[in-house]
């Protein structure tokens, strides 16, 4: 009632009919509702889920949560036998699945390239933004397909460059390839589509374009399909961030802690670990379902509102929208940074109406269509 319903709706590219399904029935609170159940019945411990083969623990102790976070990657690897069968279909070489020093490379090499002052994000959003707003005042409404379109470009330029902006085959390919990682070590991997996806990629990075993060240094091939993938979460967030009238980084940061894009955080001990008095043995998987503790009523008053006013003050240790610790998301900056520059400027010429709390725990990005009002304001 927890796991399943998540990696039906797809945990690396959503399905829009399960997707759907999961709004109607509301399936992120059952799941909610079962973890409180399990902490209630069992208290602070890890939950040992029976899975053959594999040690798997759920966190139920948000404290448990910061110390798994904190402490990786040793003796909790990021690199889990699920996650390196997911990702390599699309990014055998991104540093969320590499290990040892390849990882701290790689990571580092993230960490440089991948921060906002690289790029000109206000004005590439608001070329695109413009568009998109004559296209709503024309129509009268915001839809996911329009938004998602306008979001595409600006990603293909931050990260690419101008002349990567109508690319759309490049990203389509992308979509297949995480279509088939959502089956991890059930699907064959298509390596004439990685190879087609690789080259075009090798194209547009080959020309270094100035004003784009192609034009950081370091071996950018390898990092680059996390990237867009992770850009594609970014879109959701934002685009959920406009329904609950959100503005600014907060708005970005409050849309994903109400409806998180990873809603599974997976980590693998690396050795025996204690847990409250209990040994698990090295190799187990350790399983944090975020919306449990990003939405908990019984810890957090504001569980389902929207509460902007939280990010001025130290959180609760297991509210981690872009994770935590040394595996926090390298691209947050830039993510809000991006998000809160689209928010920014499509809310300087139109206004939504806003869902209002309670907020629902499954929210269907793909079936947003947001009535538009002009604010009085001309689009230049």
């Amino acid at each position: 009632m927890v796991l399943l319903p998540t990696l039906a709706k797809g945990v690396i590219v959503r399905r829009p009919g399960v997707m759907a399904l999961s709004e109607k029935l509301q399936a992120d609170g059952t799941a909610i509702d079962t973890m409180r159940h399990l902490r209630d019945r069992y208290g602070p411990e890890p939950v040992r889920l029976r899975i053959t083969g594999r040690s798997v623990a759920m966190l139920v102790d948000p404290a448990d949560v910061g110390r798994l976070l904190a402490e990786s990657p040793e003796p909790f690897a990021l690199a889990t036998k699920e996650k390196k069968a997911a990702l390599k279909h699309f990014q055998p070489h991104g540093v969320l699945i590499s290990e040892g020093t390849s990882r701290e490379r790689r990571r580092e090499l993230n960490e440089r390239a991948l921060r906002p002052e690289n790029v000109p994000v206000d004005a590439i959003v608001r070329d695109e933004a413009d568009l998109l707003t004559r296209h709503v005042m024309s129509t009268g409404e915001l839809t996911w397909d329009a938004f998602a379109q306008a979001w595409w470009r600006v990603v293909r330029r931050i990260v690419l460059g101008d002349r990567a902006r109508d690319d759309e085959q490049l990203t389509d390919d992308l979509k297949a390839l995480r279509e088939n990682a959502n089956w991890a070590f059930l699907h064959p991997k298509q390596r004439d589509l990685r190879e087609r996806f690789q080259r075009r990629l090798d194209e547009h990075l080959g020309r270094a374009e100035e004003g784009s993060l192609a034009a950081q240094p370091g071996d950018l091939a390898g990092q680059v399909p996390h990237w867009l993938f992770a850009f594609d979460a970014a879109g959701i967030v934002t685009m959920r961030a406009l329904a609950i009238g959100g503005r600014g980084t907060y708005g970005i940061l409050e849309s994903a802690r109400l409806w998180p894009t990873t809603p599974v955080i997976l980590r693998e001990s690396t050795k025996p670990t204690r847990w409250h008095g209990t040994w698990l043995p090295e190799n187990t998987e350790f399983v944090v379902f975020a919306p449990f503790f990003h939405r908990d009523p019984d810890r957090l008053p504001y569980a389902d509102e929207y509460a902007p006013e939280i990010w001025d003050r130290p959180l609760d240790p297991a509210i981690v929208p872009f994770s935590g610790g040394p595996g926090v998301c390298p691209g947050r900056d830039l993510v809000l940074a991006t998000g809160s520059a689209m928010l920014d400027a499509l809310s300087e010429h139109l206004a939504f109406p806003k869902l209002t709390a309670p907020l629902p725990r499954t929210l269907n990005h793909f079936g947003l269509r947001m009535h538009a009002t002009p604010t009085g304001t001309r689009v230049s």
